[in-house]
């Protein structure tokens, strides 16, 4: 389709403005902070950087798009942004433009500012794509659905949206398997997967799963980079909060100092907790995981685990191009609407 071709020639020049680093990126960040104090301008960044390395290098979209077969029809595919992270909801957008068809988007409040400023400029590279970028408050003659949310809205769209073809994504959560012989450099990258964006991502590491008899001292001296959250005052606030509840209701815990580790089988845990669990062997490691994995979006370690699509330390937050959110592939959902 002629969308898709003006839509992968304008991948350079808006790659280009992203990288360039100008007043204009400098400014919206700032406007994305004073709107959602979470947005701190080194995650949003970071958020920028990875769409622009990962999203809009033009031959990588154009060795995705090829993988899938060409779809002549274009509908009109409602999109429920989630708010958690920085621009999450790009890849959802890319995928509905690449697959030939017309996004009608309805932003998160907790991330108003940073999509429509973006798609702005792309439009300003390639107008034809104003007529495939739509902002609504409320949906009407879509044909498709595409939904981010918590397991509790999921209900909602679920009775919503039952007439229509639709993606419905529930809460995810990114875990981390440790050996017990990772280097000091190792958990360092892992250190980033788990404290980027403050850990509230779906692929943010909120649960570690360590070999019996485990060691946490490297790990803690890992962690140190990261010290600075601490003077965010939400983090803080959250963590000081966290910490009292465990002291007040006894329950057993280490304090490093920005964030606490507590042992629990559940997958999610608070900001600036992390959560753990011991393993034995492989074999009963892989069976956790499997009866998990409705609850875990990526699995992040040294090697790869029997099952899962191996996601190294460091690299839970640059997610590639064809790693869909909860295992689903948007594009085959697109392309064979």
């Amino acid at each position: 389709m002629k969308q898709a071709s003006s839509f992968l020639q304008s991948l350079p020049d808006l790659q280009g403005f992203l990288k360039d680093n100008s007043a204009d990126v400098e400014e919206i960040i700032l406007r994305a902070r004073h709107s959602n104090p979470w947005f701190i301008p080194e995650f949003s960044k970071l958020a920028i950087n990875t769409i622009a390395d990962e999203f809009l290098d033009q031959q990588k979209v154009s060795e995705w798009i090829q993988a899938y077969p060409k779809n002549d029809k274009q509908q009109n595919i409602a999109i429920i942004m989630a708010g958690n992270l920085p621009l999450v909801g790009f890849h959802d957008l890319l995928c509905v433009l690449a697959a030939g068809h017309k996004a009608m988007i309805k932003c998160s409040d907790k991330d108003s500012v940073l999509l429509p400023w973006l798609t702005q400029q792309w439009i300003q590279i390639e107008p034809e794509l104003s007529s495939s970028i739509l902002y609504v408050d409320r949906f009407e003659g879509h044909e498709a659905v595409i939904a981010t949310g918590s397991n509790n809205s999921s209900r909602y769209f679920e009775y919503y949206f039952r007439s229509h073809p639709h993606i419905l994504r529930k809460n995810r959560n990114g875990v981390a398997v440790l050996t017990g012989e990772e280097s000091l450099d190792e958990l360092k990258l892992l250190s980033n997967d788990i404290f980027q964006y403050f850990g509230m991502g779906c692929r943010s590491v909120s649960k570690l799963y360590v070999p019996e008899g485990y060691d946490f001292k490297l790990f803690e001296e890992s962690i140190v980079g990261w010290k600075h959250l601490e003077d965010h005052h939400k983090y803080k606030n959250n963590l000081e909060y966290n910490f009292a509840i465990f002291i007040i209701n006894q329950v057993p815990h280490i304090q490093l100092d920005h964030l606490i580790l507590k042992e629990d089988e559940s997958i999610a845990s608070r900001i600036g907790c992390l959560h753990y669990s011991y393993y034995k062997d492989a074999t009963s490691l892989e069976q956790i995981l499997d009866q998990r994995k409705e609850e875990i979006q990526c699995v992040i370690s040294g090697s790869p685990i029997k099952g899962w699509g191996h996601v190294p330390f460091g690299e839970s937050q640059h997610p590639r191009l064809d790693q869909y959110a909860d295992g689903v592939d948007t594009m085959t959902f697109l392309t064979n609407l």
